[in-house]
Order: C-alpha cells, then sequence, then structure tokens
C-alpha cells in the first residue's frame, strides 16, 4: 500500500486572540509591509520574521498559508497576491477575525524604522501601534522583535507570558538577514508544494548562517517528503542539537520531529506533541502529529479523537483532513472517509495525497469507476503519476497478476525523476516481499539487492530483512536485521515491530514456529499499526503462520481474522488476501471443513484473475481439492 504523507513547516499569516477559554473569534490578519525600499524580497522576509516572533506567543494563533490562500480563492482572488492593507481588511472580514495588522518599514540615511499598527477591520479604529528605529538594515530584525513584543504587551497579553515567551528575534531564527531572506522565499516555496525550488533556499540559509535551526528543521521536512531519509535525518538532528536557538513552540516542534523522524522513539515524540499541544491550544500541528504516532502504533480510536480536534482547532488547514481521512480509514469507516475528502475539496483544499487516498478508498469499496478516475487524475502530474502507478502495481498483487504488477512497477522506476539509489531499493523491496509472500523464494531473491546502503529507509531495509527471510536467505536477513538493530536502538517501530517480525521471519523459515511465535511476543503492542509499503499488520500474519506450522488452527485463525478486520490498514497489501487462503487452512486444521470450503473460495474470488503459475495459488487449489 502506498501511504502518501505529508509534513508542513513554518507558518504564514497570523491572526490574534485571547485564551482558549474565550469563545469569540478576536483574530488578526497580518497585511503586506509597506515600504519606501522598493524590495519585496525584504518586504515578505520582514513579514516571516514577524511569524516567527508572534508565534512564540501562547496569546496568539497562527493560521497557515493554506488558510489564507483558502480565503483568497473564495473571493475569486489569486492565491499569493499582494496582501494590501485593504485586501487583509476584507480577508478579516471574510474569516469573521477582528483586526488587521499592518506592517511599514522604511528608511532614512543608515536608519530603519519599523512600524506596526493594529486595526479593528470592521470599524476601523486603531487598537494598538507601535514604532522602532534600527541602527542600519542588519539590526532590523532586533527592531522589529521589539515592535512585536510590544504589540503584545499593548493587545492585552500578560507580563508573565511575555516573560516566559519571548525570545529575542534573532535568537529565534537568526541574526543573518541574508539568511531570513533566503528562508522566507524557501518557504513560500514549500507551501506552495514545490518542494524542488525550496531546498537551495534552505541550503543558502544555512549556508548564510550555519546555526540557523530552523532552515535545518525546513530541510529536513523537505527531505522527508522526498523520502531522502537519510538527509532528512541528518537535518533534523542539526535542528535539535541547536534548539537552544529557537522559540518555545518550535522547540516542540523540533522534538517532536526528532523523536518521531530521527530517533524513532515514538513514546518520547508523543511527549513532546503533548506539551506542545498543553501549551500552545490552538495549534493543530501537534494533534496532527499525536494522530499520525497513534496510527502507527494501532491506537486507532485515539488517532481519530485527535484528528478530529486538529480539524476543530484549525479546520482550514489541508493536512488536518488528510489526516482524518486516514484515521477514519484505518477504523474502516470509509464513509465517513469519504466525507472528509468532500469537505476538504469544498473547502478547496484538494491535494494530491487526498487523490492517492481515494484511490485506496475505491479499492476497498471494490469500485472500479472511482480507481480508474483517480489514475486519468494523476496521468501527467509529476511526482503523482509515478504514486498512482505504484498504487495499480499493488492493486494487481493483491488481485495475484504479478506480472502485471512487475510492468507498473517497472514503469515506476523507469519514469521516477528521483530514481536515486533508495528509491530503486524501495521499489525492488516491495517486488520481492510479494514475492517471498506468493512462494516465488528465487523471485523474491532476484528483486531483493541485499545491497542496501547503510543509509537505507529504515521501514525499506525492515521489509527487504522479511522477504530474504520468506525467500530462505536468512543469513542476509539476519546481516539487515544487525544493521537495523545497530543504527536505530531507540527506534520503537524497528525495536518492537520489525525487528521480531524479521526474527520470527527466520525462525520460520528453520523450522522452529515455536520460537517465532516466543520472538513476537514484544510486537503485541504495536502490531496493528498502519505502516509503510507490506508492513502493516506482517507480526501478525508472521504469527498466524507459525500457528499453522504447530497445527494450531484455532489460534492462527483468530490472527488472521485480526487482518481481515482491518482492511483499511492492510489496503493493498499482499497479506490482505493470503489472510482468506491462511484462514481456510486453520479451519481445516480444526476439521471445520465447511468453513475452510468458504474461506478458499473466498481466496479463490479475490484471485479469480490470478496468474495460473503462482506456487502459493497452485498449493491452494490442491489443498481445497482434497477437503471433503
Amino acid at each position: 500500500m502506498v501511504i502518501a504523507l505529508l509534513v508542513a513547516v513554518g507558518a504564514g499569516y497570523f491572526y490574534f486572540h485571547r485564551p482558549p477559554s474565550v469563545t469569540d473569534k478576536d483574530f488578526i490578519v497580518i497585511a503586506d509591509f509597506t515600504n519606501t525600499t522598493a524590495d519585496k524580497v525584504f518586504e515578505d522576509t520582514l513579514r516571516q520574521g514577524l511569524a516567527t516572533k508572534l508565534g512564540e506567543s501562547t496569546f496568539l494563533n497562527i493560521v497557515s498559508d493554506q488558510e489564507i490562500a483558502q480565503t483568497l480563492s473564495l473571493m475569486g482572488q489569486p492565491a499569493d497576491p499582494q496582501l494590501n492593507q485593504d485586501l487583509a481588511r476584507q480577508v478579516c472580514e471574510h474569516t469573521g477575525s477582528m483586526a488587521v495588522i499592518n506592517g511599514s518599514i522604511g528608511s532614512s540615511e543608515d536608519e530603519y524604522v519599523v512600524g506596526l499598527n493594529v486595526v479593528n477591520c470592521k470599524t476601523g479604529q486603531n487598537l494598538a501601534q507601535e514604532q522602532v528605529t534600527s541602527e542600519d538594515k542588519e539590526h532590523v530584525l532586533a527592531a522589529l522583535g521589539k515592535a512585536a513584543t510590544g504589540i503584545r504587551a499593548k493587545l492585552g497579553e500578560s507580563h508573565a507570558l511575555l516573560s516566559q515567551f519571548d525570545t529575542p528575534l534573532p535568537e529565534a531564527t537568526t541574526s543573518s538577514l541574508g539568511a531570513l531572506q533566503a528562508y522566507s522565499q524557501g518557504l513560500k516555496a514549500f507551501n506552495n508544494a514545490d518542494i524542488e525550488t525550496a531546498l537551495p533556499f534552505f541550503q543558502r540559509a544555512i549556508n548564510l548562517d550555519p546555526n540557523f535551526c530552523l532552515a535545518y528543521v525546513a530541510l529536513g521536512t523537505s527531505y522527508y517528503n522526498l523520502r531522502e531519509t537519510q538527509l532528512a535525518e541528518e537535518n533534523l538532528k542539526k535542528a535539535y542539537g541547536l534548539q537552544e536557538r529557537l522559540s518555545q513552540r518550535e522547540k516542540f516542534d523540533a522534538s517532536c520531529q526528532y523523536y518521531r523522524f530521527v530517533t524513532g522513539d515514538l513514546e518520547k515524540a508523543a511527549e513532546a506533541c503533548k506539551q506542545w499541544a498543553h501549551t500552545y491550544q490552538r495549534d493543530s500541528r501537534p494533534r496532527y502529529h499525536l494522530s499520525a504516532l497513534d496510527r502507527e502504533t494501532g491506537k486507532f480510536e485515539r488517532s481519530l479523537l485527535e484528528a478530529i480536534e486538529a480539524v476543530q482547532v484549525e479546520p482550514n488547514r489541508g493536512v488536518n483532513y488528510l489526516n482524518l481521512f486516514h484515521a477514519y480509514l484505518a477504523l474502516n469507516r470509509l464513509e465517513e472517509a469519504r466525507v472528509t475528502v468532500e469537505q476538504a475539496q469544498v473547502k478547496k483544499l484538494d491535494s494530491a495525497p487526498l487523490h492517492l487516498g481515494l484511490s485506496a478508498l475505491a479499492f476497498l469499496q471494490n469500485n472500479a469507476a472511482d480507481m480508474a478516475d483517480q489514475v486519468v487524475w494523476g496521468m501527467g502530474k509529476p511526482g503523482v503519476e509515478d504514486e498512482i502507478i505504484d498504487f495499480e502495481a499493488d492493486s494487481a498483487a493483491y488481485a495475484g497478476q504479478l506480472v502485471k504488477a512487475h510492468a507498473f512497477s517497472q514503469r515506476v522506476i523507469a519514469s521516477s525523476r528521483r530514481a536515486d539509489e533508495t528509491d530503486i531499493a524501495r521499489h525492488d523491496t516491495g517486488l520481492a516481499l510479494r514475492e517471498a509472500l506468493f512462494g516465488n523464494a528465487a523471485e523474491a531473491r532476484k528483486a531483493e539487492t541485499t545491497t542496501l546502503p547503510s543509509s537505507a529507509d529504515r521501514h525499506v531495509e525492515a521489509a527487504g530483512a522479511i522477504a530474504l527471510a520468506l525467500a530462505g536467505d536468512t543469513q542476509g536477513a539476519q546481516r539487515l536485521a544487525d544493521d537495523l538493530a545497530k543504527r536505530f536502538p531507540e527506534d520503537t517501530l524497528v525495536q518492537s515491530n520489525y525487528l521480531p517480525t524479521i526474527r520470527a521471519s527466520i525462525d520460520g523459515f528453520l523450522n522452529a514456529p515455536l520460537k517465532a511465535i516466543e520472538e513476537l511476543k514484544v510486537a503485541s503492542p504495536y502490531e496493528l499499526g498502519a505502516l509503510p509499503g507490506e508492513l502493516s499488520l506482517m507480526p501478525v500474519y508472521t504469527r498466524a503462520q507459525s500457528y499453522l506450522a504447530v497445527h494450531n488452527g484455532t489460534a492462527a485463525a483468530a490472527e488472521f481474522q485480526k487482518i481481515l478486520d482491518h482492511r483499511g490498514v492492510v489496503v493493498t497489501s499482499a497479506i490482505g488476501a493470503l489472510a482468506h487462503l491462511g484462514l481456510g487452512r486453520a479451519y481445516a486444521l480444526e476439521d471445520d471443513n465447511a468453513g475452510a470450503r468458504a474461506a478458499y473460495q473466498d481466496f479463490f474470488t479475490l484471485w479469480k484473475d490470478a496468474d495460473p503459475n503462482i506456487p502459493i495459488l497452485r498449493e491452494a487449489k490442491s489443498e481445497s481439492s482434497k477437503l471433503q
């Protein structure tokens, strides 16, 4: 199964509100800075600096660029116009907000004057204003920070909060104006989903200021979205080491991402996100992460609650709907998942990941027409087309059409714009695991390179190790397991899901099923997690196979039924189809021939158009013919 991932960075415009206990919407929209320098990049940089400074406050609420773009679209305006004072006032009114912050920057000889003015967008009343002078351009950021602090105080933020959440702007961002300019340009491209364009800007920001923590976060997040996991981890690790240079909000963000994506310690990641959510109650990002973390560890009801709350906190943030969609999908609540996508589309928050989600939904509902619509939608879209074709490969494999699946996978590899070593390994490993599960040991060993670089994605390496173990290359599987254990000693999924499954798969091939069952006990708390590729519920499938090997049909049937009960998690994974066959074998062990025949028939129905020479299909037909 293809799992679409979108991780967001940074912030856009700002709305002011009172503490969460107050129910009225006292929001403020930041307008473009007016200036006498005729430098739009400089102006955008100041807005980003103001965004970062105000974002530290627990008294203020950040609204993403996506929400502003959505509002402008509903107003019939371009998504990225010059947000002058008049247009900002209109956005303010359309969003039910209270006021606009108008910023200005003027210069006289070497001095620069920064001004901020808060105006009620309904009455025109001035609510607060601040003006600070900078001795030169390089000190403008410090002046802007002082002005922002003054505005926060005049809008009613307490001295206690200001004392706790008031990092000087050059410390919270960078003292280099050039670095902040590059970062701002990169963030603008990132928020327009143009990650390739954003990368060099973030890198330039780091080159200008090697201690620019926010730029490392943005660069790491960008690489993660591009599946460049080693580069993502390197940059997020650097950001974590520099987090003292962040505001409190961004410290929480850096910690959450560091533990989630670098060390893989999901418990520590969840704790950081919980503190973030408690401190910044109007920020949906920690709830987004908590929902994803719960989904990865199989806590689906809790994941749904966090996803719902994230949408309630920020109802115009597109990724929140994607997260909610996957939460419903994991619980097999398919119609609610569809309604979630429709709500996002009505709000003009459509995205490629949502369309990939619709492909999964159509597959689960056996709706070939809807699946075809998503294929048509995705063709010709760079990056998206590859993901759609990859999903077609998974769907074909689920139906036992390995020749067709292989052809789709080869198309993805050939057409990928980023067909680097890691990306090729991901597709090869997917092929290998499918072949191994279907009994094609030789083909599995051929597809799995067994030469994955030491920087390989942990999920890819785990899938490769399982494929090798199932195909009989126990030494290759053990080598990859040892590498995973060494490189990811704190990783929750590696230590408590992947490694037990790899070891149990090795034990199973070596005819030690009782040992395999024992190995898998540690995986129990995490075994239902929704994971990349074919890895979802693999501990369950491996345990079920082990119970078959010790002729415990009742226990095996219970494990296979877990897989069938979690179709929204497994989706196109091959074990979703093979669980029907496993259930038939389990019933046969218990002399329940009627149940066995029904389960075998369910499998044959799924594989009615399967390639006839697949080993596991030939075995199934032989077994079925012997049932009385």
